[in-house]
């Protein structure tokens, strides 16, 4: 199922992130042994072991809710941040990553369900954050797009209108904020049961989790 997932994203120029949340080392070596390099992990303990096992060429994306007492553990090599949702945690990672020398990607998260329970922005609380970022600069992060989760039905109709509301937010944003740069060009949304809808509507990367590695 992975080199089909794999193909198919790649025949559309979209990036494909394996959600190799609790699943063993020897299932991702396996999966990178096909050439997947992109691994997101929702939980910063565990990500931070598989990085110490695993060859290090892979980008690690953290796509879960970060706390930010725990950016500190990631700030050396994770590869990209989906779930930025507050001025605060964007800041913290900004001193964390220069203590690296780094530039973070981190892509900020909004919240386009109908599901309380998910996490994210409003577009006004993002532009709150761009303007604060406008007058003081962050300089070891990269803002380079939006995430969102789409709410866990099976209406198709539904899960279309949300992933039409964050490619929405993401030019709102692009033409606000980010005309002149380039890098501004990711919009995450997309998992396994959904991520085809996604491709349709503007997703430039999907989050796959369960149909490639199986039911967890």
């Amino acid at each position: 199922m992975y080199k089909e997932i794999q193909k198919y994203c790649s025949d559309r120029n979209v990036s494909l992130v394996a959600v190799s949340k609790t699943k063993p080392i020897e299932d991702i070596q396996n999966l990178y042994d096909q050439g997947q390099r992109i691994f997101g992990e929702n939980k910063v303990q565990e990500m931070e072991e598989k990085y110490y096992k695993l060859p290090k060429d892979i980008s690690w994306h953290i796509i879960g809710h970060l706390q930010k007492n725990k950016v500190k553990y990631i700030a050396s090599f994770v590869g990209m941040i989906h779930s930025v949702d507050s001025l605060e945690l964007l800041q913290i990672i900004d001193k964390e990553a220069k203590k690296h020398n780094r530039i973070i990607p981190v892509l900020l998260q909004f919240h386009i369900s109908k599901e309380d329970t998910k996490f994210g922005l409003q577009l006004s609380e993002a532009y709150g954050i761009m303007d604060d970022v406008s007058i003081n600069p962050i300089e070891n992060i990269n803002i380079v797009g939006v995430m969102g989760m789409a709410s866990f039905t099976d209406n198709i109709n539904l899960i279309r209108s949300e992933f039409k509301l964050l490619k929405d937010i993401f030019t709102n944003l692009k033409n606000r904020y980010f005309s002149t740069q380039n890098s501004f060009s990711e919009i995450s949304m997309g998992m396994s049961g959904d991520f085809k809808i996604a491709i349709e509507e503007g997703s430039t990367m999907v989050r796959v989790g369960s149909a490639i590695f199986g039911a967890r």
